[in-house]
């Protein structure tokens, strides 16, 4: 189960800061040419096995304000939808 607190902590290690940023970047060049994406496209196009470690950096990617979640009910982690902030995009 995934408990973002949990996965969280491991963002903060060498290898998490790697793929946080990989996802960080790959987060920003699919927002510049689509708008929104949903987790389940970031675990496929970062090509990160984990997708605990990519669900985690998107939810650190909110926290930061860096991006906004799209709010939906009864809906699964990887369906999740993202949207940029409008903050230095």
């Amino acid at each position: 189960m995934y408990v973002y607190t949990e996965q969280r902590e491991k963002l903060f290690t060498d290898e998490g800061q790697r793929m946080f940023l990989m996802v960080r970047d790959k987060a920003k060049a699919f927002l510049k040419s689509s708008g929104a994406f949903r987790v389940s496209e970031m675990c496929i196009i970062t090509g990160i096995t984990d997708c605990w470690t990519v669900i985690a950096s998107i939810d650190r990617l909110v926290e930061l304000g860096e991006i906004w979640e799209v709010l939906q009910r009864d809906v699964v982690s990887q369906d999740r939808i993202f949207t940029a902030t409008g903050k230095g995009e």
